[in-house]
């Protein structure tokens, strides 16, 4: 149980990372990519904190 929530909370953060990275890569303004960051960080908390079942 234990091992499985770790893995998942490392997947998850790594998909985090990786996609704010390829964020940071696309051609567009600084605002729009400003925003995109944001919404990854927002989703992946939310996402960490079911993991750990806060929600």
């Amino acid at each position: 149980m234990v091992t499985s929530t770790l893995v998942s909370i490392l997947i998850t953060f790594l998909v985090i990372v990786l996609v704010l990275w390829l964020i940071a890569r696309l051609p567009v303004g600084g605002g729009v990519k400003q925003i995109a960051q944001v919404i990854v960080i927002i989703i992946g908390i939310i996402s960490l904190l079911k993991y750990l079942a806060v929600f």
